[in-house]
C-alpha cells in the first residue's frame, strides 16, 4: 500500500540532469517496486494505490498489470497529476531524486472508507510506508489498514524516510504505526528516524520495544542486521556487485524478504536470499524491470556461496 509514479532515469550514467538528452520511463515508487519485487518471484501481490486521471496514470496501471501485479485498487484521481520522479546516477553511491508531486501526489488521496479491509486482513503479507502516513488522508487510511490487519499474518512497515514529502513531524505517526506492525524494515537514518539510534544494534533493539517481531536494519556496504524478538540475530555483508544504480536495490530486498517470510525459511536464509535480489538490481539501470527472477536469485547464490 503506497506509492506509485513514473521514474524516468537516464540512459547515460555519469552525467548531471542538466545535460542528459535521453531518460527511459519506467514504473516506480517504493511499495509499488516491492510488489513487482514479489510477483517475480511467483508471489501473488495486489497493490493499494491511486494514480492521476491521465496517461501516465494509465501507463502505470498497464505496467503493474504486465508484471503480474493485480492493480483493482489501483485507482484514479481527477484532481492531480501522476507523480513524476527523476535521478541522477553517479555509480556507485550517490543517486539524488527530483520529485515532482504537487500540488500532491494522487496516493496521498487514499481514503480510509475506499480501503478494502477484508483483503487487508485476509492477505498473508501486507507493507505499507513512512510516506503513507505522511499526510491525510493516506495517513489515516494507512493506520486504519494496520489496525485491521491486528498484527495477523506478517505486517511490514518499510520507515521510507522521505523529508521532502512530510508535512509535520514524523515521530507519532511512526510510533503509531510499529505498534501496530511485525516487521520494520529501514536503513540507519531511517531507524533513527523512527527511534532515536543509528547504530545497528541499538536501533533494532529500539525497533523491537517499539512493537514489531523482527527488525531488519539495512547497512548499504556494511551489509544487513535483523534481529528477532526470540533473540536470534543475523549480520551478513552484502553481495559484491558493480553498482549501476542502487535506488531499487531496497525494494528488491523488500520483495525478496517477503517471499523468505511468506516460505517459512530460517531468518540467515531469508537474508541471504534479500541480500542478492537487492545486489541484482543495484547492479542494473531500473528499479521496477530490473527485478530478478527466482532462477536469477539462485545463480547469485550459488556464486556467493
Amino acid at each position: 500500500m503506497g506509492r506509485i509514479g513514473v521514474d524516468l532515469y537516464p540512459l547515460r550514467t555519469g552525467v548531471p540532469l542538466a545535460e542528459v538528452d535521453a531518460f527511459g520511463k519506467f514504473l516506480g515508487g517504493s511499495p509499488s517496486n516491492v510488489a513487482v519485487a514479489a510477483a517475480r518471484l511467483g508471489r501473488r501481490v495486489a497493490v493499494i494505490t491511486r494514480t492521476g486521471a491521465d496517461p501516465f496514470g494509465a501507463y502505470l496501471r498497464a505496467e503493474l498489470r504486465g508484471f503480474g501485479v493485480d492493480d483493482r485498487w489501483a485507482t484514479e484521481v481527477a484532481a492531480y497529476p501522476t507523480p513524476v520522479t527523476f535521478c541522477e546516477i553517479f555509480p556507485p553511491d550517490h543517486f539524488p531524486l527530483y520529485f515532482y508531486r504537487l500540488p500532491k501526489a494522487p496516493d496521498l488521496e487514499i481514503a480510509p472508507d475506499e480501503v478494502d479491509l477484508a483483503a487487508v486482513r485476509a492477505a498473508r503479507v501486507f507493507w505499507m510506508t513512512g510516506t503513507g502516513l505522511s499526510a491525510e488522508p493516506s495517513r489515516s487510511a494507512t493506520l486504519a489498514a494496520l489496525e485491521a490487519r491486528s498484527k495477523s499474518g506478517t505486517t511490514v512497515f518499510d520507515l521510507d524516510w522521505r523529508p521532502m514529502l512530510w508535512e509535520g513531524e514524523p515521530g507519532p505517526w511512526y510510533e503509531r504505526a510499529l505498534a501496530l506492525a511485525t516487521v520494520a524494515v529501514g536503513n540507519t537514518a531511517e531507524c533513527e528516524i523512527a527511534t532515536g539510534e543509528s547504530e545497528p544494534y541499538a536501533a533494532a533493539r529500539a525497533l523491537l520495544a517499539a512493537g514489531v517481531e523482527l527488525a531488519v536494519v539495512k547497512r548499504g556496504p556494511a551489509g544487513v542486521l535483523a534481529v528477532h524478538r526470540d533473540g536470534a540475530a543475523v549480520e551478513l555483508p552484502p553481495v559484491a556487485v558493480e553498482v549501476v544504480n542502487g535506488l531499487g536495490a531496497g525494494d528488491a530486498f523488500g520483495g525478496a524478504l517477503c517471499h523468505g517470510l511468506l516460505a517459512g525459511w530460517k531468518l540467515e536464509q531469508v537474508l541471504r536470499y534479500a541480500n542478492a535480489a537487492g545486489a541484482i538490481v543495484a547492479s542494473r539501470l531500473a528499479c521496477s524491470t530490473a527485478m530478478p527472477y527466482a532462477e536469477e536469485v539462485e545463480e547469485v547464490l550459488g556464486s556467493w556461496r
